[in-house]
């Protein structure tokens, strides 16, 4: 652990900015890879986060918590950090797969307005998770349980899945992955991802049509100036 790191355990910080939540509201309409190549091919976390049941997705301001290994001490501390329409983004200090999270804390952070859970770690209690159809994203399902013993912290930046997360930064996750976009820039982004999206659409309905993607990228000449030759 850093020494930075390690001066910034054993914190809350109970006043964070929020991304605009009209950008948000933009953004939850879209999938986490359109919105990657939106910003620039961006903002992916690693893909081993994955979801605990395939129709999940969330989307939301983050409220970051930082674990330690075996501890989930400081996800209920973050329960009291929560507002409607936040994501919490929990990381963990050292690299650990135990079920930080099950039902009994899911119902609480619903009940707070959590709209779903990011963990670099693992959940348990998956079939009543599923059941609540509560968002969950993590690295490993893992019926181990933790304790409560050791401060970590809330409303700090973390590294989750290698991708730093700020408080109120926007978090989209689906099947595709899970992607972050910084408060500063979500509404830009917003913008940026709703032009892509209108002009797939339109691509979209090319192709249906019959049109190929060698003649719509004009492909052909930069294929055969690469040597590429059709035999019949």
């Amino acid at each position: 652990m850093s020494l930075e790191l390690f001066n910034q355990l054993g914190v809350v910080k109970r006043n964070i900015h929020r991304a605009d939540p009209a950008a948000v509201e933009i953004l939850s309409n879209y999938s986490s890879a359109t919105i990657h190549e939106a910003m620039g091919r961006v903002g992916l976390m690693k893909p081993y986060l994955r979801p605990i049941y395939p129709q999940a997705k969330a989307c939301g301001t983050a409220i970051t918590v930082l674990l330690q290994p075996g501890d989930n001490w400081m996800m209920h501390v973050a329960a009291e950090q929560i507002k409607s329409g936040d994501v919490v983004v929990a990381a963990c200090t050292t690299d650990n797969a135990d079920g930080f999270f099950g039902d009994l804390l899911a119902t609480s952070f619903r009940a707070q307005g959590a709209k779903g859970l990011i963990i670099d770690g693992g959940v348990r209690d998956v079939m009543d998770l599923t059941d609540m159809q509560f968002p969950v994203f993590s690295k490993a399902i893992h019926g181990k349980g933790t304790i409560k013993a050791t401060l970590g912290s809330v409303n700090i930046p973390v590294i989750c899945a290698g991708m730093l997360v700020e408080p109120g930064d926007v978090v989209v996750a689906d099947i595709d992955g899970v992607v972050v976009v910084p408060a500063a820039k979500a509404m830009d982004v917003a913008i940026a991802t709703q032009k892509r999206s209108e002009n797939e659409d339109d691509k979209r309905q090319l192709f249906a049509n019959g049109t190929l993607g060698l003649d719509y990228y004009k492909m052909r000449e930069p294929l055969a100036k690469a040597g590429l030759k059709y035999i019949d």
